[in-house]
């Protein structure tokens, strides 16, 4: 018999503007992966400032966010830790920021609404596994 491997204990931060998608996304995250720690924020700078306290492995984020955009949050974050995981989840479909984030460097990039399929996927494939 093979054991079925589940991903270990991790972190991650979800960095969204937008109230409601950040509460059902951090609940709907929260619940099928009960072994996360979710933090969330509603703007890039308090993304920033709560990533530098618990220093996460995952950061989901939009790209439009007010005070600092998720394109000049993340390239802080990857100065703080460059092992760190993004998933970008936007309502921007234009190449443009898509090229932004490339460079950078990212997971996947999902345009909203939130495919919760494809997010619980990107985010399995982040986190290590036990077992």
């Amino acid at each position: 018999m093979v054991a079925e491997k589940t991903p270990s204990s991790f972190s991650l931060l979800l960095v969204e503007d937008d109230n409601i998608v950040c509460m059902v996304v951090g609940r709907m995250v929260a619940r099928k992966f009960p072994e996360a720690k979710v933090y969330t924020a509603d703007n890039g700078q308090v993304g920033l400032d709560l990533f530098r306290e618990h220093v996460p492995r995952i950061v989901v984020t939009d790209i439009n966010l007010p005070f600092m955009d998720g394109i000049e949050m993340a390239s802080q974050i990857k100065m703080i830790n460059a092992e760190t995981k993004f998933i970008v989840l936007t309502g921007y479909s234009d190449q443009s920021h898509l090229e932004k984030f490339k460079e950078i460097g990212f997971e996947e990039y999902m345009i909203k609404p939130v495919d919760f399929d494809k997010l619980f996927a990107a985010i399995e494939k982040c986190v290590p596994t036990a077992g």
